[in-house]
């Protein structure tokens, strides 16, 4: 069976329960009950993989805590593999939260310095774990996980990485981008630059790259990125494709339900797409695939919908697709 390995960061989430506040404090002080869960980009894109029955592993670092036994037995109920978390004693997750507005507006405060998973690639036991990444298919990070290592341990992680693509692993680059996780944009254009380089596949969007690229043009933006496959999603649901020989558009279903929360669409849109490359499917196919997994996860509130809500197994539905001529 096809294997992934995610590397990242799952951190404890804190969100803003809607309507009420708590006893004897008033909403002008600032009071208010907050639910408490857990989230992070390629740990989603990690449970829908496993839905999607592909063996996938979730790499990172953890602490002693009762918080982060509470993420490993949720991971290990949603058959995502846990072997490869290193539990650090004395050691915490971090920790966000989200705060909504009168608007619906959305601020997110994090508190994630000392958190174990920034300490991954400086361990005693980051050698060992380096060196699995050769027994995966799929290796599979996003820009929000190298933004929690330093210069050093990036370099490690990079070099782990183009060893394991020596023996036919394929590095799978989703450039999900924060600017608050970097210390200035052209530390992340440095680091962007390295992870094109040595990508396979690059998952992209118009949001990420003018964020870091402003005022570029579409080609442009396209050019910097030399992988041999490119998915460059744009604003509207619509992807543009790259891939050895040809470039294709391919553009989502309409939507027929109404849209509650588009946490976690690209997460889902990249999971259904490395999903049905590993089962054979063509860039076109993979991409219809993600694009009708992230249109029925923007239906349902959180990042991870319901399991009962999954769309059938080896469901098809062809979406339009039209070759751009370059």
């Amino acid at each position: 069976m096809a294997s992934v390995a995610c590397i990242g960061e799952c951190m404890v989430e804190l969100r803003q329960a809607h309507g009420g506040h708590s006893s004897g404090q008033s909403a002008g002080q600032g009071g208010g009950l907050y639910s408490r869960g857990f989230g992070g980009d390629t740990l989603n894109t990690a449970v829908y993989l496993a839905r999607l029955e592909v063996k996938v592993d979730y790499l990172t670092a953890l602490g002693d805590d009762a918080l982060s036994d509470e993420m490993i037995a949720a991971w290990t109920a949603e058959s995502v593999g846990t072997r490869r978390v290193v539990r650090l004693p004395g050691k915490l997750p971090g920790l966000y939260m989200i705060q909504t507005d009168a608007n619906g507006e959305r601020q997110f405060f994090h508190w994630r310095d000392s958190a174990a998973a920034r300490q991954l690639m400086s361990l005693p036991e980051t050698d060992e774990l380096l060196n699995s990444l050769m027994s995966y298919d799929i290796v599979y990070l996003s820009a929000i996980t190298l933004s929690i290592y330093d210069a050093v341990g990036r370099d490690r992680l990079f070099a782990a990485i183009k060893r394991a693509r020596l023996l036919g692993t394929r590095f799978v680059f989703d450039t999900n981008f924060r600017a608050r996780g970097w210390p200035d944009r052209d530390v992340a254009r440095e680091v962007f630059a390295a992870a094109f380089a040595a990508a396979d596949i690059v998952l992209t969007s118009t949001e990420d790259l003018l964020a870091l690229y402003p005022g570029e043009s579409r080609e442009q933006l396209m050019a910097r990125i030399p992988s041999p496959e490119l998915v460059f999603r744009l604003a509207e649901p619509v992807s543009l494709l790259r891939f050895p020989g040809a470039t294709h558009e391919v553009r989502a279903e309409p939507m027929t339900k109404p849209v509650v929360d588009t946490t976690a669409a690209g997460d889902s849109f990249a999971a259904a797409y490395i999903a049905a490359r590993l089962a054979g499917s063509d860039p076109i196919e993979a991409a219809q695939a993600g694009h009708r997994l992230a249109s029925l996860v923007i239906c349902y509130a959180g990042a991870i919908i319901p399991g009962y809500a999954m769309p059938p197994k080896k469901r098809h539905r062809p979406a339009t697709t039209r070759q751009v001529t370059k």
